[in-house]
């Protein structure tokens, strides 16, 4: 434990666009006595004969913190019912799936090949429902849908549920588009906001999810969003909500890990403080350093837009590939023996590095950094202790 955690959080830059950093608080609570207990509320299992009370004694701070994690995600979302249990992005979509379709319903999502999320392809949560997927149209020249065809798409395949967010997400969507076509099928609009809860919350990146016809928000608690590794549902529809409430305790979840919720609920507050300015920091870092790195001969696509509008950046991997005559993976491994940490997608994050208090200058270091390794300028292990050096100048978590 001692060796990883100095390594990833002291030596490394982390640019993974699916990771982020607790505050030393909210790590605290993930290690208090709440991780040692249990909770289930009559509220919670409508469907099950339970007394009066929580059926666990012993939880009136639990019962108190859960409520006022509830409280601020409604504050910072805008929606009127949050779940707060899912224990990690995956099985809050799990759930929402579970509560809108039944077997042998259809849905339309983001292709994989498109940046969508591999999990609801056939083979990922569909094939447990036997639902029929179908794919949205997608422009990827401007990496976006073709609003257009995804009109005539949902009108066509007839979905029951329409997912939008992606794994890969650099741009905002037109959510009123796809309202529209939503409601000419009588389809559900769901956005899996996995990788920019964080930013929504700051205010960057479609704050106004609610307001532009999202039915169901949910996603993942530990990217953009800083808190622990875990899962949120919201939804303003009250059935829906009873749907999603169904489908929770005793069913997909039991214990709901209260230390997690707590931990939630204190990374929540941070951002009711310090929302706007986080998300907006990430955001000039991604573009600062997407601009750097193709000044210094890497090739970043989408440049015509700005390069992104989220935290991340998507570099041109065939063409990193065609001109160093090597697999991204292996670029991705010699990046590793540099401390520069990356995954094998061409994706890059900023979202870690400004938690640790890193601007537009430092991204000018990291894209030279970055660009030293892959062009082969330097060995790995030279660049190594450039980029501790640089760590110990940025070791302390911000907006906390």
């Amino acid at each position: 434990m001692g060796l990883h955690d100095r390594w990833r959080l002291a030596e490394c830059l982390n640019l993974i666009p699916s990771e982020n950093v607790t505050s030393p608080a909210v790590r605290a609570i993930l290690a208090s006595d709440l991780g040692h207990r249990y909770s289930m509320r009559p509220e919670e299992t409508p469907d099950f004969e339970l007394p009066p009370g929580n059926l666990y004694c012993g939880t009136r701070y639990a019962d108190e913190i859960e409520e006022e994690g509830a409280r601020l995600a409604r504050e910072l979302f805008g929606y009127k019912h949050v779940f707060l249990q899912p224990l990690s992005g995956h099985v809050a979509a799990m759930i929402v799936l579970f509560s809108v379709l039944g077997r042998g319903d259809r849905m339309m999502c983001i292709r994989e090949e498109d940046g969508g999320y591999p999990g609801y392809t056939p083979r990922g949560i569909p094939s447990y429902l036997g639902l029929e997927v179908g794919y949205l149209p997608f422009n990827r020249r401007e990496w976006d849908l073709d609003y257009e065809a995804c009109r005539e798409a949902i009108r066509s395949f007839r979905p029951k549920l329409v997912v939008i967010g992606a794994s890969t997400i650099l741009f905002p969507y037109d959510i009123k588009a796809l309202r529209e076509a939503c409601d000419e099928v009588g389809a559900l609009l769901a956005y899996d906001a996995s990788h920019v809860l964080g930013l929504m919350a700051g205010g960057c990146f479609q704050p106004d999810a609610l307001r532009a016809g999202v039915d169901v928000l949910f996603g993942s608690t530990h990217k953009t969003l800083f808190g622990p590794q875990g899962g949120i549902i919201l939804t303003d529809d009250d059935e829906l909500a009873g749907r999603i409430r169904h489908n929770l305790k005793l069913r997909l979840l039991d214990n709901p890990h209260l230390n997690r919720i707590a931990a939630l609920a204190r990374a929540l507050e941070e951002l009711a403080e310090h929302g706007p300015s986080y998300a907006a920091q990430v955001v000039r870092n991604a573009q600062a350093l997407a601009r750097a790195l193709e000044e210094k001969g890497l090739p970043v696509l989408f440049g015509h837009k700005g390069y992104t509008r989220s935290h991340q950046l998507l570099l041109d991997r065939p063409e990193i590939e065609r001109r160093l005559g090597l697999p991204y993976r292996e670029l991705a491994l010699r990046l590793e023996e540099a401390n520069i940490i990356v995954d094998k997608s061409g994706r890059l994050g900023s979202q870690e590095l400004t938690r640790f208090g890193m601007k537009e200058a430092e991204m000018e270091v990291v894209a030279e950094l970055l660009s030293d390794v892959l062009l082969g300028r330097r060995k790995p292990s030279e660049v190594r202790e450039d980029v501790i050096r640089l760590r110990k100048r940025f070791s302390t978590v911000h907006y906390c």
